[in-house]
């Protein structure tokens, strides 16, 4: 599914911190549905996936374009700490979030795209969704797909991931929420920095 990547429709799943099943126990029913499709044609996981079944569930959605790396409570699998990858005309890179000190500060984040030669840093540990345009850089958090609390002992976590669907120079992306057991969805178009 590699060459369909750059064609608009075939989408990007942005997803992570699960904690299945030491936080949660499962991710909600509504966003099930909606990740059984095969419009999915890549998966950038932001770690902390907890269980095999799920490492198996994001593989069966996208085979070898799937990308997962190394959660900080990821201790029985070997993940890599970063990935990067080509999408289209941009370069996205993915990194769990815990690295980044302070957590989340985004003068850092876009060190580190930078850093890793991205134009959209993927990344986690928060548990909450953002879309930030930094220096140049797209700072994108899909948020916590379980609604897990965080490090930081938050409970009030809305379940989030994205889809995100590039075309030429512009992403298109779709912020999926689980709220009282239905799915919020938000759209965020972003275009590249020449």
């Amino acid at each position: 599914m590699s060459g369909s990547i750059t064609e608009f429709g075939s989408l990007v799943l942005l997803i992570g911190d699960f904690h299945v099943p030491t936080r949660k126990g499962d991710i909600p029913a509504c966003f099930k549905e909606l990740l059984n499709t095969d419009k999915i044609g890549m998966v950038i996981c932001t770690g902390n996936v907890g269980a095999r079944a799920i490492e198996e569930q994001l593989r069966g959605i996208a085979g070898e374009d799937c990308k997962i790396v190394q959660g900080d409570a990821d201790f029985d699998f070997s993940f890599p700490e970063t990935s990067v990858t080509q999408v289209g005309e941009f370069r996205v890179g993915v990194i769990h979030g815990h690295q980044i000190v302070p957590w989340g500060d985004q003068e850092a984040l876009s060190k580190c795209a930078g850093k890793l030669g991205v134009d959209i840093l993927v990344s986690g540990h928060s548990h909450k969704h953002s879309i930030v345009d930094l220096g140049g850089k797209f700072l994108i958090n899909p948020g916590s797909v379980t609604g897990a609390c965080n490090s930081l002992g938050e409970f009030d976590v809305v379940p989030s991931f994205m889809l995100m669907a590039i075309q030429g120079s512009s992403v298109t992306l779709y912020t999926y929420e689980e709220v009282n057991g239905e799915t919020k969805v938000s759209m965020n178009e972003l275009k590249k920095h020449t």
